[in-house]
């Protein structure tokens, strides 16, 4: 049994089609789903929640639970009313975790000041509601200040809390990885680990302790070979992991389990849904 700890199920490429997808998911092994909270714009931060209460319970189709954030690209259009929202939402059962959260110094979106000032008062409201944060940093290219920014904010404004959290769908070096280790975060990985060009990414997810690792889709991007180029879902989940476990020199099976147990770990309010694959 698998969970993809990261994947938008809100995104209109899925539109009429979940059920359809969320089927797939749970016949190739997927027994849970950690759907995104952060929509288009901060106003839709609650359609990951009303996904879960829409399917969960349903016969044949995964757990899901939920996140909700304010993306780094929107901080600048988050008012007190949308930090208010994310408070309630983060109140509900269903939504364990803050996220995705984080700096991006790639795209055009808020300016930098503002995308550290949202992180840090996101992460103030997941601290005061005890929800593990996940991260977004997606640097520049040729330039680390992003890793380097988002990693000073993470041990001045996180590290103490120990709630810990997710780097997901990383892609900096190993060093990054290890500084969000010992700050108690996990390491995600999505399907971009079996591209030709990820060689560094795949020694680093060979070399990381096994009690630090989960597996992701970031669906609806990032589909893993064999299927890049299309439109990533859950299912495809089963497959990064396969990847994964035999870089690392495990059964699948094996790999399987122990990152399903490091999600829980993590979120030990998430319903374990191990017996259903018994």
């Amino acid at each position: 049994m698998l969970i993809d700890s990261h994947a938008h199920l809100d995104s209109d490429r899925y539109t009429g089609e979940l059920p359809a997808i969320l089927a797939r998911a749970h016949s190739a092994g997927i027994g849970g789903i950690l759907a995104i909270g952060i929509g288009e714009r901060p106003s839709e931060m609650h359609q990951a929640l009303d996904i879960c209460r829409q399917f969960n319970g349903q016969p044949g189709l995964p757990q899901l639970w939920a996140s909700a954030g304010i993306y780094p690209h929107y901080t600048h259009e988050a008012d007190d009313a949308a930090y208010a929202s994310l408070d309630h939402l983060l109140q509900q059962p269903e939504v364990i975790a803050c996220g995705e959260i984080g700096l991006d110094y790639y795209h055009q979106g808020s300016p930098h000041p503002v995308q550290q000032l949202g992180f840090i008062r996101q992460m103030e409201l997941a601290r005061a509601r005890k929800r593990p944060i996940l991260i977004h940093c997606r640097p520049a290219e040729n330039s680390n200040a992003c890793w380097d920014d988002c990693l000073d904010l993470l041990t001045r404004h996180w590290g103490p809390t120990g709630i810990g959290g997710i780097l997901h769908c990383f892609s900096g070096e190993l060093e990054h990885a290890q500084r969000a280790i010992d700050l108690g975060f996990l390491i995600s990985f999505a399907g971009h680990v079996t591209y030709p060009k990820s060689q560094s990414l795949r020694d680093i997810a060979a070399q990381l302790p096994i009690d630090s690792i989960v597996v992701e889709t970031d669906a609806p991007f990032l589909a893993p070979i064999p299927n890049r180029g299309l439109r990533n879902e859950s299912a495809f989940v089963a497959q990064t992991a396969a990847f994964v476990a035999q870089l690392r020199g495990l059964p699948t099976d094996e790999f399987a389990a122990l990152t399903t147990k490091n999600f829980h770990t993590l979120f030990p309010s998430a319903p374990n849904v191990g017996h259903w694959f018994k």
